[in-house]
C-alpha cells in the first residue's frame, strides 16, 4: 500500500508510472536573483527524466478511455525533445507499440534512451520546415496513415497535454508555495505546459504572472510581444522549446511577458546551475532559468517565481556540458594563440588529447579509440615526446590473419612515419600531410600541443563563415 502525503517517507509505488509528479521544489540561493526568490519545480526528477512524462502518461490514458487506440495498438507521435521519453515510457509499461518521429539534432543520449525503452525511431531531418514531406510532424502524419489501427498522438492538438499541467502540476505548485506566488516561467514546445498552468493560476489567483520563455530564433515571445507572426525562422540548439509556428494546443494570451534567450545564454545558466546549486538541467532548462533570472533582476520589488528544472542534464553530456563541444559550436571562449594550435580539438597542454605509450598493447589502444570515439593515437614516450602513432587500419592489419596479436605492444606496430608541424607555421603547410593520408602533429618549440584531423580543419573554416 503507497504510503499517504503526511508520511514523513517516500511512498512505494508499483509501477514507474505512478511516481510522476509531486516533483521537488528548490529555492535558489547561490545565484543572483535580484530582489526576488526564485523556485525551481525538479521534473527532472520524474521516472523518466522530464516533465513530458506529465503529459506522455496522459495522453495515452485518454486515448484509452476514449477508444482510440486498442490495447497492444501502435502509437506514433513527432517530437522534438522529451515528449517522445514520456510517451515510451508510458507505452513500454502500458504494452503499446510506439513509432516516433524526431529531428536529427537530438542528442544521441536520448536517442539511445527511446530505444532501450523500446521505442521504434524513426530520424528525419532538422533543417526543413512545416509543410516539408521530410518535416518531423508531416512525416509522423504520413507514417500514421499509412499505418492501419494506429493512433497519432498528436501532442500539438491533443487536449490531454495541457489538461495534465491544469489538473496537476499547477496544483503541486501552488501546494509547494503555499498559495503565495507572482510570476510563473515556461517554455513551448507544444504549448500544453503554458496553457494548462496558465488556466489553472487564472482560477486561483488571476494576478499570477505567465512569462514565456522562448530560444532565439523561434517566433513565439515575438508573437507574445506584438501579437504579429514573423514567418522568418531562426535556428537554435536548445532542444524541446521554441517553435516556427503556433501550436494549436497552447493558449499563448495567457503569457504576459515574452524573454527571447540564446544558445549561449542557455546553455551558461544551465551550467552555472550545476555548478552552483548542484542540479543538472536540460538545454531548456537553461532557457527556462536565463528568463527567470531576467524577469527578477528587472524587478523593483521582492516577487516569487517559479521555473522548472524541465529535465535532466544526463542527457546532454556530450553537448552542453561538453566544453569541446561548446567551443565548436562558438557558445565557450578558449584561448586564442594566433597559430595552428587554435585548430586542435583536444589539446594536450590541457589534458584532453587521448594519447598511448609504446608499452600499451594493440587491445589497450583499440579500447581506448572507441571509448572516445577517434580513429587514432599518438604514442608518446615516458618524456612526452611523440615517437609513433597508431590509427585503426594498423591494428586491423596487425590482428586481420593473427587475433592474438591484440597483446601485442603499440611499439611494434604503430607508425613511426610521423610528421610535426611547428605551431607558427600557416594553414597550408597541412594538406600536402592530408594527402598522404598522415595526420599533423602540432608542436610549440618541439613539446607536443595535439593533434590536426581533417575534421578539426573542417570545423575551424565552418566557424570561420559564421
Amino acid at each position: 500500500m503507497a504510503a499517504t502525503n503526511n508520511t514523513p517517507f517516500a511512498p512505494v509505488f508499483e509501477r514507474a508510472l505512478d511516481s510522476i509528479g509531486n516533483t521537488p521544489m528548490l529555492k535558489v540561493t547561490r545565484i543572483d536573483t535580484g530582489p526576488c526568490e526564485l523556485f525551481l519545480k525538479l521534473e527532472n526528477q520524474n521516472p523518466g527524466g522530464s516533465i513530458k512524462d506529465r503529459i506522455g502518461k496522459s495522453m495515452i490514458e485518454a486515448a484509452v478511455a476514449d477508444g482510440l487506440v486498442a490495447e497492444g495498438g501502435t502509437l506514433i507521435e513527432a517530437t522534438a525533445g522529451n515528449t517522445g521519453l514520456g510517451l515510451a515510457l508510458a507505452a513500454a509499461q502500458m504494452g503499446f507499440k510506439l513509432i516516433l518521429v524526431v529531428p536529427d539534432k537530438m542528442a544521441q543520449e536520448k536517442i539511445f534512451h527511446l530505444k532501450a525503452l523500446g521505442a521504434d525511431v524513426r530520424l528525419t531531418r532538422s533543417d526543413v520546415g512545416k509543410g516539408h514531406p521530410e518535416y518531423y510532424q508531416d512525416l509522423a502524419l504520413t507514417i500514421h496513415k499509412n499505418t492501419p489501427g494506429s493512433f497519432f498522438i498528436n501532442q500539438f492538438e491533443n487536449p490531454a497535454n495541457p489538461r495534465a499541467h491544469e489538473e496537476s502540476t499547477g496544483p503541486e505548485i501552488w501546494e509547494q508555495m503555499q498559495g503565495d506566488m507572482d510570476a510563473m516561467v515556461c517554455g513551448v514546445g507544444s504549448g500544453g505546459t503554458i496553457t494548462g498552468l496558465g488556466r489553472y493560476f487564472k482560477s486561483v489567483d488571476p494576478s499570477i504572472e505567465m512569462v514565456l520563455a522562448d530560444p532565439e530564433g523561434s517566433i513565439l515571445a515575438e508573437y507574445v510581444t506584438t501579437g504579429k507572426l514573423n514567418t522568418d525562422v531562426g535556428s537554435w540548439l536548445v532542444e524541446g522549446i521554441g517553435e516556427d509556428f503556433i501550436p494549436p494546443v497552447s493558449d499563448l494570451s495567457l503569457a504576459r511577458h515574452a524573454f527571447t534567450i540564446g544558445d549561449e545564454e542557455a546553455f551558461t545558466a544551465a551550467r552555472d546551475l550545476l555548478q552552483k546549486e548542484g542540479i543538472i538541467g536540460g538545454s531548456s532548462s537553461g532557457t527556462l532559468l536565463a528568463a527567470a533570472l531576467r524577469y527578477c533582476r528587472e524587478q523593483t520589488e521582492p516577487k516569487r517565481v517559479v521555473t522548472f528544472v524541465c529535465d535532466s542534464g544526463n542527457k546532454y553530456l556530450s553537448k552542453m556540458y561538453n566544453d569541446v563541444w561548446m567551443q565548436d559550436q562558438g557558445l565557450l571562449a578558449r584561448e586564442e594563440h594566433g597559430d595552428l594550435r587554435d585548430l586542435i580539438a583536444y589539446s594536450h597542454m590541457d589534458s584532453d588529447t587521448v594519447t598511448a605509450s609504446p608499452d600499451d598493447t594493440l587491445l589497450i589502444a583499440l579500447n581506448r579509440m572507441k571509448l572516445y570515439d577517434i580513429s587514432q593515437l599518438p604514442v608518446l614516450d615516458a618524456n612526452g615526446k611523440v615517437i609513433g602513432i597508431i590509427d585503426e587500419s594498423d591494428i586491423l592489419i596487425a590482428v586481420f590473419k593473427n587475433q592474438e596479436r591484440f597483446q601485442e605492444k603499440l611499439s611494434n606496430v604503430m607508425s613511426t612515419q610521423i610528421e610535426t608541424v611547428e605551431a607558427s607555421e600557416p594553414l597550408e603547410s597541412l594538406l600536402p600531410l592530408y594527402k598522404q593520408d598522415l595526420v599533423p602533429i602540432i608542436v610549440k618549440d618541439q613539446v607536443f600541443c595535439g593533434l590536426i584531423t581533417r575534421i578539426d580543419l573542417l570545423n575551424y573554416l565552418r566557424r570561420k563563415v559564421r
